[in-house]
Formats: C-alpha cells, structure tokens, sequence
C-alpha cells in the first residue's frame, strides 16, 4: 500500500482519488474550497455532460490538442466504461442529440454526490477547505507536498489534478502549473479555449439575444478556411456564442494574438444561390407592392430583418417589384456569406476549458506519471488538453485520472 496524496478535488481529481484508493492504497484529496466538484456542478449549464457515446474515432477526432497522447488512457478507460462506473454508482444516464451523455436527472449534483459516497466507502480522507501551495521533491523523486498553512505531508505519490484557468471563481487559479514549473515541466501557454467572440461591427448588438438554427458558420484567415460547422449560435452584446462558436474558438484561439479573423455565416445552408433566389423572386411576387423592409417576414426572424435590410444596402422603402436583379443577387450572397470580423476571444471567466498546460511530452502517456519526477502524476485540465464541446474533455478528465491512479505502485 501506497500514501497517495491528490491535489484537487474535481473530475480528474476525485476519479483519481476513487481509483486509487480501488487499487488498495491510502488516499488523501485535498481541495482548498468548501465542497468538492464546483466546476462540475456547472458543467453542461449544470447538467453535467459526462461524455461522448462516439466511436473512437470521433473522440479521437475531437481532441483538439494532442489527441495521441491520448491513445492509451482513452482505450484505458473507455466513454462505455465512464458510463458503466456511473450506472454502477446508481446514476443513470441518457444519451442525447450529438452523442452526448448526461445523468437521467438532469442533475450535475447526483454525478458529485455519486462520488462522494463511493470516496467515503473507499474510506478517502478528504480535506476541503485545504490548498495546497507545494510540491516537494528530492533527486527526481516526489517526497511531500506543503499546504497553506504549513502543514507538511509526505506520501509516496501525488497526484495533481488542480484544473486550469477557467471558470477561477470555482478555484481554478493555475496552482498546477506552477507546482509543475517548480519541478522541472514546461507549461504550454495558456489561452481561453471553447469561449464566445467578440466582433467589431456594432450591429450584433441589436441581434442581442437572438439564436439561430440550422446555419453554418466558417472562419477565415485570408483565403485560408480554419473551421466549418453546421448548427446552432447565438448572438450576444459584443459578438457571437453558442455551440458552433464556442467550438470555433478551439481552432481559432492559436493564431488570433492580435490579429483580425472574417467569420461568414450562412443562414440557408440547405439551399444553393440559386434556389434561394427562386424563394426570394416567390415572396417578391407574394409581396409585389409592399416596401423591401416589410417584405421579408418568411425568410428571417423579425429581430434580424431590420439588420439584412441595412447591411444589404437596398433602400428599405422600395417596393420590391422595381429591386434590380443585381440588387436582388448581391441579397442572396449576403444570405450566404453574412460577414464578420472576429476581433479576439472572451476571457477565462467565460471559457469552459483552457487550452495549454504540462506538455504532453514530459509526461508518461499510459502512466501520467511526470518523465522528470517519480511519483509525480497529472490528470485532466492542468495538462496540455482539450477537445470540443460534447463530453469529450470530461472524458479525457476521466481517462487521465484512471491512467494515473491505476498505474501507482504499491510500496
């Protein structure tokens, strides 16, 4: 039996501490605020979605940052066995639109309390309420950490599973980076990831509130494509959010640094140019003598209509039976091709993940143990991860929490 001390009590925290403790060692988690699993609770708008019920290959495909680092803690601990470990717990799950699984309940709480009770059964001393602010170690091998209040605890293992920088009021302040630094790691540079953007034309505010259906959204840099999707977004006071954004934002949020993106949206993707002509020529017809602004009802909301009229640069009082074919053209490229310009991301108080961390490199990929310190693991958000929206960054929480509290030795 091993001491195994786990520095956070999150996701990847609290399923390192159950594993291990299911491995026969003696476990101590230490949380430094006054409950386990804040940032869980909120997940998926308080939900709590646990996973992905994909193949492998679309998990694979889903990680954004070093999917094949990856490979051996995803077939070690599998989305099927995350769903298995809940189901046994007494939680169970329903799998919904895109392959995401949640808790039946609905309730982020019923996932927290479930591994609350499976750590007290597993007699895991758990400290809230306790920081740690150090991790020691001697000629390459971890002996203790030091808390805040000076207290020093020697084990035979840590742990560390502190989270990134995201979501800082649930205590995600980066303390693993820096107890990573100390011993030897490089730390990836840190950036908001899977967070809403902000835009430069001002109109977006009038649309604030207003979410669309069924579009697709593309973002460029130049002539250069860096992401496509189709579904759902939403526009805000400063720019744009939802799924199809905050997914975006994984693919953009490297190269931004300053620099302007052009983002387009198309708000008839299953028609081509052509056909959304014909709709148009058919509701002219329907509207032959009333004014362009007044003549647009079926193909918008009413919130976005004002906004197509303007940008379109049509004059809003023309009857639409003397609208030039020109003119009409240019509206159907403006219907495919609404422009624009990504400024730069939202911060970390509004991201779901961060993106960089420990680099993947220093660390053992079936172990998660560090490649410079024995007894030294991480696990989940403090590493260099993260994937899209949909389950798939608790699923590497879990997978990379399972790799590292099964893979510690008994001494």
């Amino acid at each position: 039996m091993s001491r195994v001390l786990v520095a956070g009590g999150g996701a990847a925290g609290m399923f390192a501490a159950i594993t291990a403790a299911r491995n026969g060692h003696d476990v101590s988690l230490f949380e430094k605020n006054e409950k386990l699993g804040k940032k869980l609770f909120i997940t998926g708008k308080g939900r709590c979605n646990i996973t992905n019920a994909g193949d492998m290959e679309t998990l694979f495909a889903s990680v954004v940052s070093n999917s094949r680092f990856l490979y051996s803690s995803f077939y070690g601990f599998t989305n099927q066995d995350v769903v298995s470990f809940f189901e046994e717990l007494g939680v169970k799950t329903k799998t919904e639109r895109g392959d995401r699984v949640f808790p039946a309940s609905d309730h982020s709480s019923d996932v927290i309390r479930a591994m609350e009770r499976e750590l007290k059964r597993l007699r895991v001393q758990v400290r809230l309420h306790t920081q740690v602010v150090k991790v020691l170690a001697v000629n390459g091998q971890f002996v203790k950490i030091e808390l805040a209040d000076g207290e020093k605890i020697a084990g035979d293992a840590c742990i560390v599973a502190t989270g990134g920088l995201s979501y800082q009021s649930t205590g995600s302040t980066g303390d693993g980076y820096r107890f990573a630094r100390e011993c030897g790691h490089t730390i990836v540079p840190c950036a908001p990831s899977l967070v809403p953007m902000e835009v430069k034309e001002d109109w977006v505010g009038k649309l604030m509130g207003l979410s669309l259906r069924n579009v697709t959204v593309s973002v460029y840099e130049g002539k250069k494509r860096l992401y496509q999707d189709f579904g759902e977004m939403l526009f805000t006071h400063y720019g744009v959010s939802g799924p199809l954004i905050i997914s975006a934002s994984s693919y953009v949020g490297s190269i931004m640094k300053g620099r302007e993106l052009r983002l387009e949206i198309d708000l008839k993707p299953a028609l081509n140019e052509e056909q959304i002509d014909q709709r148009i020529r058919r509701d002219f017809e329907e509207n032959r003598n009333r004014q362009f602004k007044n003549a647009l009802g079926k193909l918008f909301p009413s919130k976005l209509i004002p906004v197509m009229v303007e940008l379109s640069g049509i004059d809003p009082e023309k009857k639409v039976n003397v609208i030039s074919r020109e003119e009409r053209l240019g509206f159907v490229r403006l219907i495919r091709h609404l422009p624009l310009t990504v400024t730069g991301l939202r911060d970390f108080n509004e991201a779901i993940i961060t993106r960089g961390g420990v680099k993947t490199k220093e660390v053992d990929p079936g172990t998660m143990e560090s490649k410079y310190v024995r007894g030294l693991y991480f696990a989940g958000e403090v590493l260099d991860l993260d994937a899209l929206t949909g389950g798939f960054n608790l699923q590497i929480a879990w997978s990379t929490a399972y790799a590292a509290g099964s893979s510690i030795a008994s001494l």
